[in-house]
């Protein structure tokens, strides 16, 4: 049986209280799916992955974790398939959202 995603990463969102992460907490749910934008451009981060949900920006990759995606999507590469894993309002602000990045699998020309 052929798997159609493959785990790749999964991190908390850096900067989530800086961005829009607070206004839009109450609208994110499990398995939410978010838009990974590289923003080659950062003057901190040359590598530097912007979150975003339905145009509100969450955050970033955290650096830790961000090359390797970076990379993929600064060559063109549309493989990555975003979730929400977790959401904890109970945890320290930047622990709140979890996220999990799968590769898609290729389609078949």
């Amino acid at each position: 049986m052929e798997k159609e995603r493959r785990h790749f990463s999964h991190f908390e969102i850096a900067g989530f209280t800086y961005y829009d992460g607070p206004i839009v907490f109450n609208d994110l749910q499990i398995g939410s799916k978010l838009q990974l934008v590289y923003e080659p451009d950062n003057k901190f981060d040359p590598y530097a992955i912007a979150i975003y949900y339905k145009g509100h920006k969450l955050g970033y990759v955290p650096r830790g974790e961000n090359k390797p995606i970076s990379k993929l999507l600064e060559m063109g590469y549309e493989i990555f398939e975003t979730l929400i894993q977790r959401i904890d309002s109970s945890d320290h602000p930047e622990s709140q959202v979890g996220v999990v990045v799968h590769i898609k699998k290729a389609k078949d020309e």
